[in-house]
């Protein structure tokens, strides 16, 4: 009997759909000579503290370090405290007898590292010894799972991404259990203060840029605007220079030679530059830059987002949804055409999709060099049928960024006009002559927003214009914005630093802060946990939050950038360095931020939010 395990049941039942198995039974799904059955997300965990005999919280048990780690059954709250989930050993001995009587295991558990994780800890943990082989596959499509299973690999090809896995898993008990502990007890406050190897970095960016925010003194400064005129169409041009003083700018706006002090030609054009400027087509979506695109265009939490692209890809609409990825290889490549033409009676993408069909393909987010563990998401071709609108929206998008990331170059003209009238003032706008992937959506240009001219009129070097209306304009400087979702997920990719160049935060990925699949559920902890609150599209630090902060914004802990080295660190494990070297520095890590925490912690004030 083959027995093949999937990561819930709902996978489990749609494999079994695709073999013709029917047959029901408690826990699993048989028939065809395969049976199918399944965990239910993580059904195994690394064991609390007192499984290896540290028990209460006490300062002589820090740091706990054990020599080897165990497993134990996930919990559940209860009147009578936290006790093993009844449903979790249940079905963790149904897959025990599976096993035991399997010929051949075969794993379908999402293809990834918590997917490997899964499996590994429940294969461990039943001691099963039999051999086992993994499926690989980046679509619930029946066409890809058929494929996935005529491709099936040895199950030891996957040794290094549990390594990275287990780890993740290890690295985060011992940083959150002792960081916690030392915290609270150190504080003094019979409050848990939670944190986190990946957690409390991402508070103290949140933190850090909100009181930077609350605390920014803006500056006042000022600027003279004119108004040359060509031909009955207007348009604004802004003094070269910013001004401390209203006198300075008055000075300027006296000298400006305009109609109504008398001057019929009060602005010269001094020069008139127009480049053209191609746009390259953005890359494909991962997890994250969709995640930032929801959270723009609709207010989508991050968590929210995952969810609904979670079912998508169950409903074999969308290929697997928490790659990290924005890039396909030629192999994929070559079934887009394919794929675009799907789309061509699209109510909203049919034109652009058809126009596509007879084009040459932009290859941008073509580089299997850069491809990862899974490709970008893409929409499978299939037929959705009966979607939510969220659903809807979110599948929009990803189609919508397939046909924008395959598309041609946006081609612009940067129109820059240099007026003299008494000062130097500057006109700029932007025309878009092709419009390429920007079609798609139609959306306004970013770049655009600030300008103060949508359209300019064709001018040339040497020309007089009257000026027919000047201002003085006075401005304020302006702070960093708050974290938003969108925001506060752009910065977790490059661990905090301010990277705009796509290539560049793309190079950056593996030392960010968390992955692209675990980044929603960090602020959802963090919301769970009273340190942050949502305003409006904000994310926010409460009272809690932000003594936390005070305590740990020095040490290392809250450090994103060696934290996002850490995340570097297990992707190199994935790739075969050594587990036992990782193991050791995050060992030593961990009695040097216990000692600080131990010490920090005392007289922390932790008010009612």
């Amino acid at each position: 009997m083959k027995v093949i395990i999937a990561e819930k049941p709902s996978v489990g039942r749609e494999i079994a759909k695709v073999f013709g198995a029917t047959t029901k039974k408690d826990g699993y799904i048989e028939g065809k000579g395969y049976t199918f059955t399944w965990a239910f997300g993580h059904l195994l965990q690394l064991a609390p503290p007192q499984k290896y005999g540290y028990y209460g919280w006490n300062v002589q048990n820090l740091p706990m370090l054990p020599s080897k780690f165990k497993l134990s059954i996930r919990k559940i709250k209860t009147k009578d405290g936290m006790v093993e989930d009844p449903g979790v050993r249940k079905q963790l001995d149904i897959i025990k007898a599976l096993f035991d009587e399997a010929t051949e295991i075969i794993v379908a558990t999402d293809a990834g590292r918590e997917g490997e994780l899964i499996f590994r800890y429940i294969y461990y943990y039943l001691k099963c010894k039999k051999p086992f082989k993994r499926l690989w596959i980046s679509s619930q499509t029946d066409a890809a799972i058929k494929e996935g299973f005529r491709n099936l690999k040895p199950g030891t090809d996957y040794d290094t991404l549990f390594n990275s896995a287990h780890c993740r898993s290890q690295s985060d008990w011992l940083v959150g259990m002792n960081a916690t502990q030392a915290l609270s007890l150190s504080s003094g406050t019979r409050s848990v203060l939670s944190l986190g190897r990946v957690q409390t970095p991402t508070l103290a960016m949140i933190c850090a840029r909100y009181l930077e925010n609350k605390n920014f003194v803006p500056q006042t400064y000022f600027q003279v605007s004119i108004q040359p005129d060509k031909n009955g169409q207007a348009f604004k041009a802004i003094s070269d220079k910013s001004f401390k003083t209203k006198e300075e700018a008055q000075a300027i706006l006296e000298q400006v030679e305009d109609v109504a002090s008398g001057f019929s030609q009060g602005g010269h054009i001094l020069s008139v530059e127009a480049k053209p400027r191609k746009e390259p087509p953005p890359l494909l979506h991962d997890l994250s830059s969709l995640q930032q695109e929801a959270n723009k265009r609709k207010g989508f939490t991050a968590d929210q987002t995952l969810t609904l692209l979670q079912n998508l890809y169950e409903s074999k609409l969308v290929t697997y949804p928490r790659t990290g990825s924005r890039y396909i290889g030629d192999d994929v490549f070559a079934e887009v055409p394919a794929l675009i033409g799907k789309f061509n009676d699209h109510p909203d993408f049919g034109k652009q999709a058809t126009l596509l069909s007879s084009t040459k393909l932009n290859k941008r987010s073509v580089n299997a060099k850069k491809v990862t563990d899974h490709h970008a998401i893409l929409p499978t071709g299939e037929t959705p049928n009966q979607l939510s609108a969220e659903q809807q929206v979110i599948y929009n998008m990803v189609t919508g960024r397939m046909l924008e990331a395959f598309h041609q170059d946006c081609i612009k003209e940067i129109t820059k006009i240099t007026v003299r009238s008494g000062s130097k003032f500057i006109a700029s706008g932007t025309i878009i002559q092709t419009a390429g992937w920007r079609a798609v959506f139609n959306d306004k240009d970013e770049e655009k927003a600030d300008e103060e001219n949508a359209t300019l009129p064709k001018v040339q070097m040497g020309e007089n214009l009257p000026v027919t209306d000047k201002t003085l304009l006075e401005k304020q400087t302006k702070p960093k914005p708050l974290y938003n979702e969108a925001s506060l997920l752009k910065a977790l990719e490059t661990a905090g630093k301010e990277i705009d160049d796509e290539e560049l935060r793309q190079a950056m990925k593996d030392s960010g802060l968390g992955t692209p699949a675990t980044r929603a559920a960090m602020i959802e902890t963090l919301l769970k946990r009273n340190y942050i609150a949502r305003e409006k599209k904000n994310l926010v630090p409460t009272h809690t939050g932000l003594a936390v902060y005070d305590v740990v914004k020095n040490q290392q802990i809250a450090q994103a950038e060696l934290t996002g080295n850490w995340e570097k660190r297990l992707e190199e494990i994935r790739s075969g360095a050594s587990v036992m070297e990782f193991q050791e520095e995050i060992k030593i890590y961990t009695r040097a931020i216990t000692q600080e925490l131990l010490k920090a912690g005392k007289g922390i004030v932790i008010k009612a939010s």
